[in-house]
């Protein structure tokens, strides 16, 4: 007999022997010793993941000589038949080359003869999305109505392609990527079973090259068992699979970081010139940022991180990175990777991320970076020009008032600075002003106050001490405690005023304009605003309760009964 593939010889004979689902093994076996199986299983899950393996599995478990069985004996000859696949009465179908009518209405017609040679009729189809949808309604009958001596096993790597009046007839398993400690775990076992010669760190790569996969890992470490001379070394899987290694990838993140583009650009053509894939070289770049970001945020989460250990190299650059700088770094990296797909030169797309990195936005994060390690600084120095200018401002009043009554100033203007406010815009606003709008930009302040001082922490500091008081679908009033703060954020040439516009429009979905306003002048904008309604009803009367203060019900409708406090 020929050779045969790692991936065959080393298929799973019992549940135990499949690795990384424990969560499907542990419940099939628990329902075989009750004799509580289902007639219709469906196995959805990524390739490689031990679907088929553990159909037979189940078909030998439930046609076993000793059932109730959680475990079938491969011994008998129901179980060695059918892994031998002499019995007939387990039919294993290729759903991809037998998806239509016929064939499901071949089944169909066979499924109600009793089985000849063991207790059920077990049908395994495997890729059941590949079947049309004729095939699929002459299945839903059988699903719905089968024989007691049937047990149908559906397997599957896309189960939304399966119509739901199927998956509602199916006991549903659903089988997940293997992670990379329970690969190695299992590489081990294998290389020591069949006297496989490999370096802890080449197996480690093949864990990490299977992506999940315990058959593509079979099949990559059968590959390389194949090329090297006697032991499989970190270079034979490198070479085999044209990964990167790890140490080259470091060394690029390295360039990066210190702006070195010129190393950085030699680094990535001595790999591409060495045969590698432009779009697989910046994929693991990916990963490797989100390694970093993962690693960052919780170190004791090792186990999901795509790479098998964690070396000097990596945990220098978790420290000298800043999570700032590995988000604006993956978006360009991902942005590039969706344009090399769309040219016959990605080469050229990588240099230029490349250059883009090293140059441009590492600078600018590095920028904002440095700005928002002085904001304690910038509070500080804030801090006390406002104590200065709150007791010249107290000065200024008690001079004023022993020389002369002060003159009754215009509405919207303050004596200072004369700040000119924008009243009949105000007013409009707050005609069109609804408790709704207001209740929505409040609740979403916090969120937009957080990606202001991520933007610009000066403006941070001046919208700090202020909030929304009224607000209509497209328009709304900011209250701010400080005066300064107001002349600082309206005599700002338009910038602060745009970019809050603009990251509101990005909360909410939708444009509103800021007025800013002092509170002083809201009160007495608010209190006006009131009387002139008021005013206006004393021609159309209105029904009113006798206790129900006029004031009190314009003040409800606009600002609402939740935000406004009564004082006598």
């Amino acid at each position: 007999m020929g050779y045969k593939a790692l991936y065959r010889v080393l298929r799973p004979q019992t549940f135990h022997d499949i690795a990384g689902q424990e969560h499907i093994t542990k419940t099939l076996q628990n329902a075989l010793a009750k004799q509580h199986f289902s007639h219709a299983y469906l196995f959805s899950g990524p390739r490689g993941t031990g679907k088929t393996s553990a159909a037979k599995v189940l078909a030998k478990a439930i046609n076993c000589e000793h059932a109730p069985v959680s475990e079938p004996c491969n011994e008998c000859p129901a179980c060695l038949g059918i892994m031998n696949g002499t019995i007939s009465d387990v039919i294993e179908i290729d759903a991809a080359s037998n998806n239509g009518v016929d064939e499901i209405r071949d089944i169909r017609d066979k499924v109600k003869f009793a089985p000849s040679d063991v207790k059920y009729k077990v049908y395994i189809i495997d890729e059941v999305h590949m079947l049309s949808t004729g095939a699929f309604n002459a299945l839903l009958k059988t699903l719905e109505e089968p024989p007691k001596h049937v047990v149908f096993i559906l397997a599957t790597t896309e189960p939304h392609k399966i119509p739901l009046t199927i998956i509602s007839r199916c006991q549903r398993f659903d089988f997940k990527r293997i992670s990379l400690s329970a690969v190695i775990q299992h590489l081990n076992y294998v290389v020591k079973k069949q006297e496989i010669a490999i370096d802890e760190e080449a197996l480690n790569l093949i864990a990490k090259a299977c992506d999940g996969g315990m058959r593509d890992a079979l099949s990559i470490l059968d590959q390389v068992a194949a090329y090297s001379d006697e032991k499989v070394t970190r270079d034979d899987v490198l070479e085999v699979t044209g990964m990167v290694s790890e140490q080259l990838i470091g060394d690029i993140v390295s360039k990066i970081d210190a702006q070195d583009v010129s190393g950085a650009i030699k680094t990535v053509n001595e790999i591409l010139d060495r045969g590698k894939d432009a779009q697989k070289l910046i994929e693991d770049l990916l990963f490797y940022y989100r390694d970093l970001l993962v690693y960052q945020t919780s170190p004791d989460l090792e186990e999901i991180l795509s790479r098998p250990s964690i070396g000097d190299q990596f945990k220098e650059h978790a420290t000298s990175i800043s999570d700032r700088q590995i988000y604006e770094i993956i978006r360009i990296l991902n942005q590039t990777f969706q344009e090399m797909k769309k040219t016959n030169h990605p080469r050229i797309f990588l240099e230029m991320a490349l250059v883009n990195l090293c140059k441009k936005n590492t600078q600018e994060i590095s920028t904002v970076q440095a700005v928002s390690s002085d904001t304690s600084k910038l509070e500080e120095r804030l801090a006390k020009l406002e104590s200065q200018l709150s007791s010249m401002r107290t000065d200024q009043s008690v001079s004023s008032h022993r020389v002369a009554e002060p003159e009754k100033r215009p509405r919207g203007k303050r004596n200072s600075r004369q700040l000119t406010l924008p009243m009949q815009e105000m007013k409009r606003v707050l005609t069109q002003a609804s408790k709704n709008d207001l209740k929505q930009l409040r609740g979403s302040w916090a969120d937009i106050m957080a990606r202001i001082r991520a933007k610009n922490v000066a403006a941070h500091a001046w919208l700090l001490e202020s909030k929304p008081v009224a607000s209509s679908s497209d328009s709304f009033l900011q209250a701010f405690k400080y005066d300064f703060h107001c002349q600082m954020v309206m005599e700002n040439k338009g910038n602060i005023l745009q970019m809050v516009e603009e990251i509101l429009q990005e909360v909410l979905g939708e444009k509103r304009k800021m007025y800013p306003i002092p509170i002083q002048n809201w009160e007495e904008l608010k209190e006006s605003f009131i009387r002139e309604v008021k005013s206006d009803d004393r021609d159309q009367p209105t029904i009113e309760s006798k206790d129900e203060d006029p004031l009190i019900t314009e003040a409800e409708k606009l600002v609402g009964p939740d935000l406004l406090e009564i004082k006598d």
